[in-house]
């Protein structure tokens, strides 16, 4: 067949769009897919990638269409490139078309724009929406995430944060087939400009398209095909999480460390969200590092991958662009806290995400990372969220004291204490003793009425009070004699208000 020739770069195969042209009637005459794009494919899908079973599988039905009007044709270029990756193709496919004479049918602005500056005639396709995809149709106004395993009936987590409940969708079994063409129609999606391919590795793709989050993993990486959706279900404020007038002050005047904690889908990324466009509207610089990208948030605010940089690119333009907020979804690895540390310890304020069962797990998790000191400078304020709601906040600082429990005043050092932001009080002390590094619930302190006038009527001069479990009783030096007997009756006191007696000089 003799006409018009075209060669096909991958994009354009990858997207989807070549076969819609095709279709249309819109390519008639030769098409040429280059030998080294198949190879590429294969290479990718023997790598375990999506993206080369996507292409493959969309050159596949191309075979398939048997137009009378277009003759497809592979053929074999003289390359010198030993390995494939996606830009050296984009060079092979350009300098053919530039050799044979033929347009260039490519759906990449850049491999256009270097096409038509070597001469080459090109014909750009647009990567249009292909309508709603398939597991779309799994999700309804309800639905937080659906599970799709082969050989297990579909599920889905339907409710809200932590008030959910497990549904089976149907009673058939998903088969391999519905599972590849599935991820097929994914992966081109995102390459259409819907969306983004996060990560695309051996076994597993993380793709974010539009609001859903979704995992594919493979064999060999999983026992069978899989797919997990995840799709948020609300946008909430700050103002609806309706948060005491004391902690709005604080996200605003003084918490420039924050860590934002709690269990697996209790709505941490809803709220780190809110937070970020409250900063927003507050008139900061904004900006968010995430792996997928799935937070909604304006425009005004630039959504960093942590797929697409390393740590020391991300560390350089968050330096370097000044931030007054960079919003951390989520710590994970070593490297992550590690950046999350620098980038505060450099005067930025830093909000982190993270997966914890209690408030404390949270404040743990960086101990053996960084000396102990250093803690409240990099963390100063633990949000604890559970079922999509606010659920506890501590306030973290330093001080020289004597732990509690701990009698011989030599024995004082430095403490992290944690408090209970809203109400003051002490929940935990973290402080080195020997070579270990402890983390200990401090006992609630108690209102015990009249335990300070019964220590008066022993003792007049002394001065009592309670904190943290225990009565302290203050003697002034030039007091009377304190007698056996008298301290016999402060520890009755103390025993008889459940609470440890200390006897300090003053």
């Amino acid at each position: 067949m003799s006409g018009t020739l075209y060669v096909a770069d991958h994009d354009v195969v990858l997207d989807g769009s070549l076969i819609s042209m095709a279709e249309r009637g819109e390519i008639r005459g030769r098409l040429f897919i280059l030998k080294a794009l198949v190879d590429y494919f294969s290479s990718e899908a023997w790598a375990g990638r999506g993206i080369g079973f996507a292409g493959l599988e969309e050159l596949k039905k191309l075979q398939e269409l048997r137009l009378d009007s277009l003759e497809i044709a592979i053929v074999d270029e003289e390359r010198k490139i030993k390995e494939l990756d996606a830009n050296s193709v984009r060079w092979l496919v350009r300098d053919y078309a530039w050799k044979v004479g033929a347009i260039l049918i490519t759906s990449d602005r850049a491999q256009a724009a270097a096409a038509q500056a070597m001469g080459v005639r090109v014909m750009l396709s647009s990567r249009g929406s292909s309508g709603r995809l398939k597991i779309e149709t799994f999700f309804d106004a309800k639905t937080m995430s659906v599970h799709l395993k082969e050989g297990a009936p579909p599920l889905a987590k339907v409710g809200s944060p932590g008030r959910w409940l497990f549904v089976r969708l149907r009673e058939e079994p998903m088969g391999r087939g519905e599972l590849e063409e599935m991820s097929r129609e994914i992966v081109e999606e995102a390459s259409r400009g819907g969306g983004y391919v996060e990560i695309d590795r051996l076994g597993s793709t993380i793709v974010q398209l539009g609001d859903y989050r979704i995992i594919i993993a493979r064999p060999p990486f999983s026992n069978g095909w899989e797919i997990t959706a995840v799709k948020p279900l609300v946008k909430l404020k700050l103002e609806d999480y309706g948060l005491p007038e004391k902690l709005l002050k604080r996200l605003m005047e003084r918490a420039e460390g924050i860590l934002i904690a709690g269990a697996p889908g209790m709505g941490k990324t809803t709220f780190a969200q809110a937070l970020a466009e409250f900063y927003s509207r507050q008139g900061k610089i904004v900006k968010t590092v995430e792996s997928p990208r799935d937070m909604k948030l304006p425009p005004v605010i630039t959504q960093y991958s942590k797929t697409y940089a390393d740590a020391g690119e991300l560390h350089d333009i968050l330096l370097l662009s000044r931030p007054d907020y960079t919003v951390f979804d989520e710590l994970r690895s070593d490297e992550d806290f590690k950046l999350y540390m620098d980038l505060r310890l450099a005067g930025i304020g830093m909000v982190g995400v993270l997966h914890a069962t209690t408030p404390i797990d949270g404040v743990q998790r960086f101990i053996r990372r960084v000396e102990l000191g250093m803690i409240p400078s990099i963390i100063d304020t633990v949000i604890f969220i559970n079922e999509g709601r606010v659920e506890k906040v501590y306030e973290v600082s330093m001080t020289v004291k004597l732990p509690s429990g701990l009698r011989e005043a030599e024995l004082t050092r430095p403490v992290v204490e944690v408090r209970d932001y809203l109400t003051g009080e002490l929940e935990f002390e973290i402080y080195t003793f020997g070579e270990q590094t402890m983390v200990v619930p401090v006992k609630s302190a108690r209102r015990a009425p009249g335990v300070e006038e019964s220590v008066r009527r022993v003792l007049p001069e002394a001065r009592a009070e309670v904190r943290e479990g225990t009565l302290i009783v203050r003697i002034p030096r030039l007091a009377s004699k304190v007698t056996a007997r008298k301290i016999k009756r402060l520890k009755s006191i103390a025993e008889d208000h459940g609470l440890e007696l200390r006897i300090l000089p003053e």
